[in-house]
């Protein structure tokens, strides 16, 4: 059993998924006090620290239970950072920031135990977005608005939000919100999964 430090329903689907044996507790981390802090960090550090602050924070108080945090950033190609949007209409003018261009996404992995960082992994993927229309943009988001109010870029890669793009390098599980390849063999060079 391990701690997953995240509420994130697609980080717990993955984990279901494959298997994993997992409790699922919310970190409550300022992440814009962390990105504020961090300004002009590259996104690879940002998502590396948010992700180990949120496994730190939930090992403290776990005893020897190792916990998993991850954290995901995107970042257009002019370097803004996005943010989860808090509105409708903030999710359409970065769905309209991303049209026709693409972005980078980084999703980390940090595996805690009693406090302290043990491993960590930061992948990246490129998402290359398709020309949106504003009528596109529109009915897209009949269709996923409040769902996607929680996922940075404001999709579901496993849902409609596959739409949004013309190609797409990296890993899927990255896009999904973390590397989980590399943290399952984590799991698995430790003992806590069978090899």
């Amino acid at each position: 059993m391990i701690i997953l430090a995240s509420q994130s329903a697609s980080r717990q689907a993955m984990l279901d998924a494959a298997g994993v044996a997992y409790e699922a507790l919310p970190a409550r981390v300022d992440e814009a006090g962390v990105k504020a802090a961090m300004a002009g960090a590259s996104p690879r550090d940002l998502s590396d620290a948010l992700a180990e602050m949120k496994a730190v924070k939930v090992s403290a108080n776990a005893g020897p239970v190792p916990v998993l945090g991850s954290d995901s950033i995107v970042a257009l190609a002019d370097g803004t950072l996005l943010d989860k949007p808090e509105s409708r209409e903030q999710a359409a003018g970065h769905l309209a920031r991303m049209s026709g261009g693409s972005h980078e996404l980084w999703s980390a992995a940090v595996i805690a135990e009693q406090g302290r960082p043990v491993w960590r992994h930061v992948e990246r993927a490129r998402l290359h977005v398709r020309p949106l229309s504003p009528a596109f943009i529109d009915a897209y988001l009949d269709s996923e608005w409040p769902e996607i109010a929680g996922c940075v870029g404001c999709f579901r890669i496993e849902g409609p939000g596959v739409q949004l793009f013309s190609r797409i390098e990296g890993s899927h599980f990255t896009i999904l919100g973390m590397p989980l390849l590399p943290v399952l063999g984590y799991l698995r060079e430790r003992g806590w999964m069978a090899a």
